[in-house]
């Protein structure tokens, strides 16, 4: 019995052997082929014909380690091959599945969710898309392409309207956006960033050094990093769209000294506010004042901060006698004004973790906007925002406890989630514009408005979103109010009808030295890109009476608990008589 055992193990470590060799030598002579064929393919980038024949190479390239990410920087590669590393890696990038807005509860579900955000999202995927052929004007643009400049100074090259989009920034978005907005050049950067202005440097940098492709354009030069591919726009045609004009803000009186005031002047017999407002914009101020003939260019000061406005028939005078009036008629250019829109991540980490906390839509992003230009420095968010980060919210894609940011936007409650932070902002609203700004947003984004069919629809959908948001509106004050280490109260309607002196208090109490000038500048930039645009489908009353006595009872309970913890209790517009 023990030979032919003997015998049958004898025979399985032969097999063994054999099996391993044979694999080794299928291996070995596998790699020895793709080596073989790498060589060929590689000199011949120059005539291939396109990246269907160039693509094989590629990835074989890739698959035996002969292409890493310095060789793509190589003049010595060819652009086929680098085109074919490109389409290689691009289904690798589709099949990543989009952000999704964080309804769930359950406090466990959103902080793995919020790992998978942040492992994905992040800068490291791979290195960006590069092109080595000089930049040329891209042929679907209309505007007149100028050249390659640098941008990696302490002051941005172009400081006026900035927007974002990572997957789909083309030229002709970028262009139409400054167009609209009356500025003169429109400037790409690193393949997904678009920056407005009215003036640059001198001299440009070599056209090479511009050589990132558009997010959402192909073959299209979007700048690099710290370079901006620029082009004018101020002569295109923006077809369906419109230039945006000079808003009137008012009549009001001269300050006593207009030379400081008035940084800059015009001259012009039969002066007109689009000849006034034109001259402003192209210097990049915000503010155009008409006097009779002449035509000054301002910015809000505590000299001339615009909070005084007298009555417009003092201003609406013959222009002989204007001009010698102590009156001034004061209107708002599309241009933006550029003292309070640097920001940057905080150079040390935070050691105080501070929470912008509110229930959803009680202006949590306005009030982000309003603090990032206030303070200089960014936000972060406790969720992903794709939108909001393409906005310009750049605190967005970073994680939300690295503490890089001035605080966090949260709409989290309970115990565990509030303790995590050392203070918080406490934002609250009136429950009633709250429930229906909240409700637009789901339906319609950030900006939209839901339609009469998601109001009025067959399913309970709008009842069934206040009978479950009006109770969380209320456990969600009370909770912080109980277990919030260190408050500020503010609430949405002051913030809108007393601007500076609330945004002084949520600056100071974040530890934020701020000049009035700025605060001023914020005043003036105060909507940004967040206020719903459009018209407003008209409804007489979305709450029915069961609807009013549930949400009273809540805000009774919200108002005496603020009471309770040495609060001023709700805005007397919250409370119902």
């Amino acid at each position: 019995m023990a030979k032919p055992f003997f015998r049958l193990q004898k025979f399985l470590r032969r097999t063994q052997f054999l099996l391993f060799f044979l694999t080794a030598a299928y291996l070995m002579t596998g790699s020895l082929l793709l080596l073989q064929r790498a060589r060929v393919a590689l000199p011949q980038g120059p005539r291939a014909s396109g990246p269907l024949q160039t693509l094989p190479v590629a990835a074989v390239a890739l698959g035996v380690g002969l292409l890493d990410s310095r060789a793509l920087h190589d003049p010595r590669v060819s652009p086929e091959l680098l085109l074919g590393v490109d389409m290689l890696q691009k289904p690798m990038a589709q099949t990543r599945p989009g952000p999704r807005w964080l309804r769930s509860r359950n406090s466990e579900l959103r902080q793995l969710r919020r790992r998978w955000f942040h492992h994905f999202m992040t800068d490291s995927p791979g290195p960006p898309m590069v092109l080595e052929v000089p930049p040329r004007p891209v042929t679907r643009s209309r505007g007149t392409y100028v050249g390659c400049f640098s941008d990696d100074g302490q002051e941005r090259t172009l400081k006026g309207a900035v927007f974002y989009d990572l997957r789909k920034m083309t030229v002709s978005h970028c262009q139409e956006a400054c167009a609209e907005r009356s500025y003169i050049y429109a400037g790409l950067e690193a393949g997904a960033e678009c920056y407005c202005g009215n003036r640059l440097p001198a001299v440009s940098v070599r056209p090479k050094e511009c050589n990132h492709q558009c997010k959402g354009e192909k073959g299209s030069v979007c700048g690099a990093v710290n370079r901006l591919s620029v082009y004018r726009v101020d002569e295109m045609q923006l077809g369906p769209k419109k230039r945006r004009t000079a808003t009137y803000r008012g009549c009001f009186r001269l300050p006593e000294n207009i030379t400081h005031a008035f940084p800059d002047s015009l001259t012009q017999i039969n002066a007109t506010v689009e000849t006034c407002s034109g001259f402003c914009s192209q210097k990049e101020f915000p503010l155009a004042v008409l006097r009779g003939w002449k035509c000054y260019c301002a910015y809000p000061t505590p000299q001339f901060s615009l909070r005084d406005a007298m009555d417009s028939s003092l201003c609406g005078q013959d222009p002989e006698v204007q001009r010698v009036a102590d009156y001034c008629e004061v209107y708002q250019t599309p241009v933006q004004d550029t003292r309070c829109t640097d920001r940057r991540f905080l150079p040390n980490k935070s050691k105080v973790f501070v929470a912008l906390s509110s229930f959803p839509g009680a202006g949590n992003t306005w009030a982000r906007h309003l603090i990032e230009h206030a303070t200089g420095f960014y936000t972060g968010s406790y969720y992903f925002d794709g939108t909001l980060y393409n906005k310009g919210f750049k605190g967005e894609k970073d994680h939300w406890r690295s503490r890089r940011t001035i605080c966090v936007k949260t709409h989290e409650s309970g115990r565990r989630e509030i303790e995590m932070f050392d203070s918080a902002i406490l934002l609250i609203r009136n429950p009633y514009r709250s429930l229906v700004a909240e409700f637009n947003r789901k339906c319609a984004g950030h900006l939209g408005y839901a339609t009469d069919r998601n109001w009025k629809s067959k399913a309970p959908e709008w009842p069934d979103f206040v009978n479950t948001y009006a109770s969380w509106w209320s456990s969600h004050v009370l909770d912080w109010l109980k277990y919030g280490k260190r408050l500020l109260v503010v609430h949405y309607e002051e913030l809108r009808h007393s601007l500076v002196p609330t945004l002084r208090d949520m600056v100071a109490f974040l530890n934020v030295s701020v000049s009035e000038e700025r605060l001023l500048c914020v005043e003036n930039n105060k909507e940004g890109s967040f206020r719903r645009r459009g018209r407003r489908p008209h409804d007489p009353e979305l709450f029915t009476p069961e609807m009013k006595d549930l949400i009273n009872g809540y805000i009774r309970t919200v108002d005496q608990a603020l009471r309770d913890h040495n609060w001023t209790g709700l805005p007397r517009e919250y409370v119902p008589r």
